[in-house]
């Protein structure tokens, strides 16, 4: 009968201790999201700076090739003719 009693006593140990662990791997698990969490919105908030960076990085090389920088005229270019047939698409678009 002692024994019988050292076995449950053995197995309430056990599963006291898998419930304890149970619980610190639960609570690493919630800070590990919340970190991840955190981590994806700075990732996304760093991709919206560098699209606006990249736009802005754009702008400027077109402005200097339209004040006469000889790097990039032919882009000049092609900008300002794609920007007039979306301005004469909005036109024929508005007389209709």
């Amino acid at each position: 009968m002692g024994e019988l009693i050292e076995i449950v006593d053995s197995l309430e140990n056990k599963v006291s201790k898998l419930l304890h662990r149970l619980e610190v791997l639960n609570q690493a698990n919630a800070k590990l999201r919340k970190e991840l969490s955190a981590q994806l919105e700075s990732h996304e908030l760093s991709k919206e700076a560098l699209a606006e960076w990249k736009e802005k990085y754009d702008s400027l090389k077109l402005a200097s090739s339209m004040l006469g920088g000889n790097t990039n005229k032919t882009e000049a270019k092609l900008k300002i003719n794609t920007l007039i047939r979306e301005l004469d698409s909005c036109i024929a678009q508005l007389a209709e």
